[in-house]
C-alpha cells in the first residue's frame, strides 16, 4: 500500500477505516489524546484558558485608550506604535489560549514506534485530528518520545504569536528611553530595526527554550537604568505615582506569575482558583499603561509641552500636553 504523505491522504486513509497498526508500518507516528477530561485536568484547564484568554481584554482596551489620547494630542508616531505593539501581544496571547495549544501540547502522549522515515505527519488516535509536525533527528534508532518531537505548529504559533512581539515591544521602549540622548539620530533606529527583523527569522527556525527567557531578561535589564533616571528627574508628584503603580503592578504580576508557574498543580485542587495566570495578563496591561503613560509625560516635559497627568472620571490617568503654537 503506497501512502502519500500529505495531510490530506491521512484523512482519507483514516476515513477508509485503516488501523493506526497499519499507519505505524508505513511510519507515521502516532499521538494519542488522553479523553478522559476529569481525570486528566482537562477541564479545569478549560476553564483556565477561558480565564486566560480573556485576561487580554483589559490590555487592548488600555492601550487602545492610550492610542486615541496619543493620536488626539498627536504626540511622536513612536507612542502610537507603542500601543499598538501592546495591543499585538495582546492579541498573540488571546489567539494562543483561545486555541488551546497548551492543553493540546500538554496532553499528547506519543507512541514509541520505529519508523523507516521521519515522516512530517501525527496523528491523534482519539479526536483524528491532524497536526503536521517535524521529528526531530535522534540516537534512538528510529524510536521517537515527546522529548525527540519538534511540535512546530505549537511553539511556532507561541513564538510568532507572543515572543516575537515582546522582543519587539522591548526594542520599541530602548529606542524610547535612549534615543533622546542619541546623538546619531538614524543609527539607533536602524540597528534595533535590523536586530528585530534578524531576531525573528533566527527565532522562527531556532528554538530557543530557556535562552529566549534570559534574553528577555537582559533587554528589560537594560531598560531599567534610563527608566529609574527618569524617575529620579521627574519632580511633579502625579507622574512619580505612576511610575511607582508601573512598579507595584510589575511586582504584583510577577508573583501571581510565579505562583502559577510553581505551584500550578496545588492551587488547581483549591476549591476557588484564583486563575494567576489570568491575573498576570491583567496587572500586566495596567504595568504596560502605566509605562507608557509615564513615558510619556517624560517626554512631552523634554519638548517642553507642559504636560500634566490627569484623571478621566477621577480615576484614570493620562497624560495632556499644551504644545507652542507651531507645532
Amino acid at each position: 500500500m503506497d501512502i502519500n504523505c500529505s495531510i490530506y491522504d491521512i484523512y482519507e486513509i483514516i476515513a477508509k477505516g485503516v488501523s493506526v497498526e497499519e499507519l505505524y508500518t508505513f511510519g507515521v507516528f502516532c499521538l494519542e489524546w488522553k479523553v478522559d477530561c476529569l481525570a486528566s485536568g482537562v477541564l479545569s484547564q478549560l476553564l483556565s484558558e477561558f480565564f486566560n484568554t480573556i485576561s487580554n481584554v483589559p490590555c487592548i482596551l488600555l492601550a487602545l485608550i492610550g492610542l486615541i489620547n496619543a493620536l488626539r494630542q498627536r504626540f511622536e508616531k513612536r507612542f502610537s506604535v507603542l500601543h499598538v505593539s501592546n495591543m499585538i501581544l495582546a492579541i498573540g496571547s488571546m489567539l494562543y489560549h483561545a486555541t488551546l495549544q497548551h492543553i493540546l501540547e500538554e496532553h499528547f502522549s506519543p507512541c514509541l514506534i520505529r519508523s523507516r522515515s521521519s515522516l512530517p505527519t501525527c496523528v491523534f488516535t482519539g479526536g483524528c485530528l491532524i497536526v503536521v509536525a517535524r521529528l526531530r533527528e535522534s540516537s534512538t534508532h528510529g524510536k521517537y518520545t515527546r522529548e525527540n518531537i519538534h511540535f512546530s505548529y505549537f511553539e511556532d504559533l507561541q513564538q510568532q504569536g507572543d515572543e516575537t512581539p515582546m522582543v519587539w515591544e522591548m526594542l520599541l521602549y530602548f529606542y524610547i528611553l535612549y534615543s533622546p540622548d542619541w546623538h546619531y539620530r538614524s543609527t539607533m533606529p536602524t540597528f534595533l530595526f535590523l536586530y528585530g527583523v534578524g531576531f525573528a527569522i533566527v527565532h522562527a527556525l531556532l528554538r530557543f527554550g530557556i535562552g529566549f527567557k534570559v534574553h528577555y531578561v537582559i533587554l528589560c535589564l537594560l531598560c531599567i537604568p534610563r527608566m529609574y533616571k527618569y524617575y529620579i528627574y521627574t519632580e511633579d508628584a502625579s507622574a512619580k505615582r505612576l511610575a511607582k503603580l508601573y512598579v507595584a503592578t510589575l511586582f504584583l504580576g510577577s508573583i501571581c506569575w510565579l505562583a502559577d508557574r510553581l505551584f500550578c498543580k496545588e492551587i488547581s485542587g483549591w476549591y476557588f482558583n484564583p486563575q494567576g495566570h489570568a491575573l498576570w495578563h491583567v496587572l500586566m496591561g495596567f504595568n504596560s499603561y502605566f509605562a507608557n503613560t509615564f513615558l510619556m509625560f517624560c517626554r512631552a516635559q523634554q519638548r517642553e509641552w507642559d504636560p500634566k497627568v490627569v484623571h478621566f472620571l477621577g480615576f484614570f490617568p493620562y497624560v495632556k500636553i499644551q504644545k507652542p503654537k507651531g507645532q
